[in-house]
């Protein structure tokens, strides 16, 4: 049976399971590249700030899944920068000797939340991860369903999610099967095409 349940900032053991569930799951994405204490460093966040969070799906006492959201995604990125800038610049430095590129890659993502600026309030779902040994056993739409139960759609209009468009029919088939609607296409500045998909709830 597996349950779910809101991460507490003190249960490291977990956000480093969390984080192994994430390096085993998001092979070749960029916030992979930047490393275990990164990644760390991040989710550790999606904890300590107000206004986000982080749940974790359990099974037979084993971390089995993830998900991670914040209704203040630009207020997340400025709690990161304020509250662990050296340790995200420490494991920052060792991917930019890695890959230069890197950096600038870096500068644009803690950036970008303050460009996506909408009148109305929502909630990002930002990461989703599931234990591969695991998968197609229910574990990522529990999370989901978790996450709606938390939001509240008389104060938030919506909850979204940004996905790729190429080559992911997987993720695209289970958003849309667990009732996000695809509200659009955009390509970011690398060229990388990506749907937008809101969930508005019951109304």
């Amino acid at each position: 049976m597996v349950t779910i349940r809101e991460v507490k900032s003190d249960e490291k053991k977990i956000i480093d399971e969390i984080v192994t569930i994430h390096l085993n799951t998001f092979t070749g994405f960029f916030l992979t590249f930047m490393g275990r204490g990164f990644l760390r460093q991040m989710y550790q966040s999606y904890c300590d700030h107000e206004e986000s969070g982080l749940l974790v799906a359990e099974g037979d006492g084993k971390t089995v899944g993830f998900l991670a959201y914040s209704s203040d995604f630009s207020g997340l990125y400025k709690f990161m920068i304020k509250t662990r800038l050296v340790q995200f610049g420490w494991y920052s430095m060792g991917a930019f000797f890695r890959r230069p590129s890197a950096f600038l890659h870096i500068i644009k993502a803690f950036l970008k939340p303050s460009e996506v600026k909408r009148k109305e309030k929502y909630v990002e779902l930002s990461s989703i991860g599931v234990d591969p040994n695991v998968k197609s056993k229910g574990v990522g739409s529990k999370l989901i369903e978790k996450l709606k139960k938390l939001v509240d759609f008389e104060e938030y209009a919506y909850i979204t999610l940004e996905t790729d468009a190429v080559n992911n029919e997987g993720a695209i088939h289970f958003y849309e099967k667990n009732g996000f609607i695809r509200e659009r296409m955009f390509v970011t500045d690398e060229g990388r095409k990506m749907y937008e998909y809101r969930f508005e709830g019951d109304k």
